[in-house]
């Protein structure tokens, strides 16, 4: 017999403020002479509130479904997605450059924003196994090929953002036991890459070599028997250091290389590549602590913001409501990731438990690239920000991650527990 605990209504809450303000913001961001009142759908406000109309419905239905279903189907919906990630290759419809989509006539659909919570699922069924011990390395390299498969399948259509939340997955696995060895590693390589575009290779490789000079120095009385690994890591660091060029050059697409250059100080481009950035900085900066108000905003009624009510929406948030819209947002998103920890950290089955710090991760990742590529500190890379940014696809995604784990928790004193 189910022992239902009954839904979090403080998840769902915060889902319900942030959809709301979201709208509002897109209104304020896609408002024009020829519209209609509220719900006409030849605008995109109007559109964005049937993709809300339409979650509604996918939540009663996430909801309905046993608990039980989420982790009995979860390989089957991870295989499914792949398959739908595949078949962009072939049946795929391009938009700004990336084939991504599907169309049914004048309707399009991004499975890469399903494919999150597919993950979510089958990382959660596999790390819930009985025989699956992530401390071994077979089984973390398993992980790893579930993490791996859907970020390579995306990456060539080319969508890099997308891919790029896959990183999001080490959440879950650190808080399961994998090594905090492997993050260093990668925040060590992304540092080198970094460092490396500013400095170039030779003086990087000799910072590498004196950085294990003084580890050898001030610990020589410990560290003997580690030579050797401290000349392998300053090896291999001098190899990727020197390969990074190539990589910067030959890996990345040109509006790719633009934008790293333009955050990291190497170029000045206002009119350019850098545009999109620098009239997301004038929007938010001129909003000062309280706004110009809603639907008031100069930089978004003179539409200076290019896709501002998409990646940029942040920005219509800067303008017309200013500090004080920005920190509540902010707030807000801070709040949910807390409660979503809380209900994690209380589920009664390793599946649950995994799956919600994958929601976690996940929505953390997209908060912090895209409100970090807004304000210009990271790269625009094309991330929507969850429950906020238009798209039937975005919002559809991101509900469906979150309110299969809010069912989960709901289930978690089930007896089959």
């Amino acid at each position: 017999m189910n022992k239902s605990t009954g839904f979090d209504w403080i998840s769902i809450l915060l889902f319900l403020l942030l959809v709301a303000f979201g709208w509002v913001n897109i209104y304020s961001a896609s408002l024009n002479d020829s519209a209609q009142g509220f719900f006409d759908l030849s605008q995109t406000y109007g559109r964005q509130g049937l993709f809300i109309g339409l979650s509604v419905v996918l939540i009663i239905f996430i909801l309905s479904v046993e608990a039980k279903f989420y982790e009995r189907f979860s390989s089957v919906i991870y295989l499914a997605s792949l398959l739908s990630l595949l078949g962009l290759f072939v049946f795929g419809k391009t938009i700004s450059g990336a084939t991504s989509w599907y169309a049914f006539g004048g309707f399009s659909i991004q499975p890469s924003e399903f494919a999150k919570a597919a993950t979510a699922l089958a990382l959660a069924k596999y790390l819930s196994d009985i025989q699956t011990n992530i401390k071994s390395f077979k089984h973390q390299l398993g992980a790893f090929l579930i993490i791996i498969l859907p970020a390579l399948i995306i990456v060539p259509q080319p969508d890099p953002g997308s891919a790029l939340v896959y990183a999001a997955f080490f959440f879950p696995l650190y808080r399961e036991g994998l090594s905090g060895g492997y993050l260093l590693v990668g925040l060590s390589f992304i540092s080198l890459f970094v460092f490396t575009l500013l400095f170039g290779a030779i003086w990087v490789s000799i910072g590498v070599v004196l950085l294990a000079l003084a580890i050898l120095f001030f610990n020589r009385k410990k560290k003997k028997k580690h030579i050797g690994r401290y000349i392998a890591i300053s090896a291999v660091s001098m190899l990727f250091a020197f390969s990074v060029n190539y990589i910067f050059h030959n890996v990345f697409e040109q509006r790719h290389r633009d934008r790293f250059n333009i955050v990291l100080g190497k170029e000045v481009d206002s009119k350019g590549i850098g545009y999109n950035t620098n009239q997301s900085e004038i929007a938010i900066g001129s909003g000062g602590w309280t706004g110009k108000g809603w639907t008031q905003g100069t930089q978004t009624k003179g539409n200076f913001v290019p896709e501002q009510h998409t990646d940029y929406i942040f920005s219509t948030v800067g303008e017309e409501w200013g500090f004080a819209g920005t920190a509540t947002v902010v707030l807000l998103f801070i709040a949910l990731l807390m409660r979503l920890i809380f209900l994690a950290e209380r589920q009664k089955s390793k599946f649950s438990r995994v799956y919600g710090y994958s929601v976690v991760g996940i929505l953390f990742i997209h908060f912090l690239v895209n409100i970090g590529m807004v304000i210009g500190i990271f790269p625009t890379v094309g991330i929507p920000l969850p429950f906020f940014s238009y798209g039937g696809s975005g919002l559809w995604g991101f509900t469906i991650l979150l309110f299969i784990f809010i069912k989960l928790d709901s289930n978690r004193k089930a007896t089959y527990y």
